[in-house]
């Protein structure tokens, strides 16, 4: 029945979701399912949803919603999956009548029943928790073709008080390494290949009674498909001396490393039920930049925590003068139920957090421009990710820039290829970008 359909799917939410979109896309295209990107000649919709924070969650339904005028045209099922049903299926299955099928986070393969039963009966299907934690090689990549996330592992054991992954994906559970090299060996030349989970750092601890990432990364490494690797979600307090060694030796490693730190000041670390301090924190920076020279490290805060002070907040800005991380983000604290900073006393004012957020993004700023302005009259290697039409050139990034979270370099150059690697002089900077042109180039202009 499904096979002659034509799916479209929509992924909302962060990297780690769009692996679980691609998996499913390969489900999809295994059985012969016809797929499109354009919603409008979809028949089955997919929204693959995040339920982290609460805007997340929001997005999530308006999409649904959005979409549902389509049924009047050519759609004829919406199937909503990901983190908003595993969590929130009671307080979603009733209201939220335009949909006709909810599935978790590990039910991706009962997509096919529950459309059937969906179509036969002409009711609406529930199978949030029917499906089994299996292991999907196959994907179809939606990122470049020359790029691609490989997610090592799901859920996450650190308890964070302000985060819900833990109820969401439960407890940390690493990828076999078979299966995970496999995975990154199937999907073709691969010019950078992202490493991710809620925690990449802890790979292995869980189902090999040791901690293997280090492992995974040399073995990963040695795949002659996979050009260079980026890490990101490294967590503090598990980045030691093999790990940092295996970043400065490792030719395919790049030389970044995101650290999500989320906050500064001992205190409320402590209430965060985050393991690291200020002092700890800037130790194992100084150890990194002095053991990998030129390291680009990138990390995320959040402002507005329950009892933060203002004292506190300015000690937070005084931390980033002193890390000057090159890449940072900032989030204003969420307040999610069942989660143990819910009931946190007393609470900062909405207004309060967003100015602090705000504050935070225009230091930042400023650090970013200072750094970027340094790397004027350098060459850097950058990996070419297409063109900018509204720019006339074309446009990458080097080692310092992950996709979508960091800047970009725009440069000149007689010719590039998107997936290859250009050598290019570095000519002007702004607050998050950089501009240059090729050797190449300059010759001939």
């Amino acid at each position: 029945m499904l096979s002659g359909k034509t799916f479209g799917v929509i992924s909302l939410g962060c990297d780690k979701n769009r692996v679980d979109t691609e998996k499913l896309l390969g489900l999809l295209k295994e059985r012969g399912c016809r797929l499109t990107d354009d919603i409008s000649k979809a028949q089955i919709l997919v929204v693959n949803t995040c339920g982290f924070l609460e805007s997340a969650r929001a997005e999530g339904i308006e999409t649904v919603l959005e979409f549902a005028d389509y049924k009047r045209e050519n759609l004829e099922k919406i199937v909503v999956t990901g983190c908003l049903p595993q969590k929130f299926i009671d307080e979603l299955f009733v209201p939220l009548q335009e949909a006709d099928v909810f599935l978790g986070i590990q039910d991706y393969e009962k997509i096919f029943e529950a459309l059937e039963n969906s179509y036969r009966t002409g009711e609406r299907q529930n199978y949030v928790g029917c499906g089994l934690d299996g292991y999907h090689y196959n994907r179809v990549l939606t990122t470049d073709e020359h790029v691609a996330y490989l997610k090592i592992a799901d859920g996450c054991f650190n308890h964070c008080t302000y985060c819900l992954i833990p109820k969401i994906r439960g407890k940390y559970r690493s990828y076999p390494m078979e299966n995970l090299l496999k995975e990154a060996e199937e999907l073709g030349d691969i010019s950078e290949l992202i490493v991710v989970a809620q925690d990449t750092t802890r790979y292995g601890e869980d189902l090999y009674g040791e901690n293997r990432f280090v492992e995974l990364l040399r073995r990963l490494s040695a795949l002659e498909n996979i050009r260079t690797i980026r890490l990101l979600y490294c967590y503090p307090d598990v980045i030691d001396d093999r790990l940092i060694d295996e970043i400065a030796t490792n030719p395919k490693i790049l030389h970044y490393i995101d650290i999500p730190l989320q906050h500064t000041e001992d205190r409320v670390l402590k209430l965060m039920n985050r393991k690291g301090t200020r002092a700890g924190y800037l130790a194992l920076l100084k150890k990194l930049r002095e053991k990998i020279p030129g390291i680009a490290v990138r990390s995320t805060f959040i402002t507005g925590f329950p009892t933060e002070t203002e004292a506190e907040f300015e000690e937070m800005q005084s931390f980033l003068k002193e890390a000057e991380f090159l890449n940072c983000g900032f989030f204003a604290y969420s307040r999610e139920p069942d989660t143990g900073a819910y009931r946190l006393k007393p609470q900062v004012h909405s207004s309060t957090k967003k100015r602090r957020e705000r504050t935070l993004y225009a230091l930042q700023e400023k650090i970013s421009a200072k750094l970027l302005s340094r790397l004027v009259g350098t060459k850097l290697e950058v990996l070419c990710d297409g063109i900018d039409y509204e720019k006339g050139c074309f446009v990458g990034r080097s080692y310092k820039n992950a996709p979508d979270i960091d800047g970009k370099v725009y440069f000149h150059a007689t010719e590039a290829v998107q997936g290859e690697f250009y050598t290019v002089l570095i000519e002007s900077a702004d607050s998050y970008d950089l501009y240059g042109s090729t050797e190449e180039y300059k010759e001939q202009n």
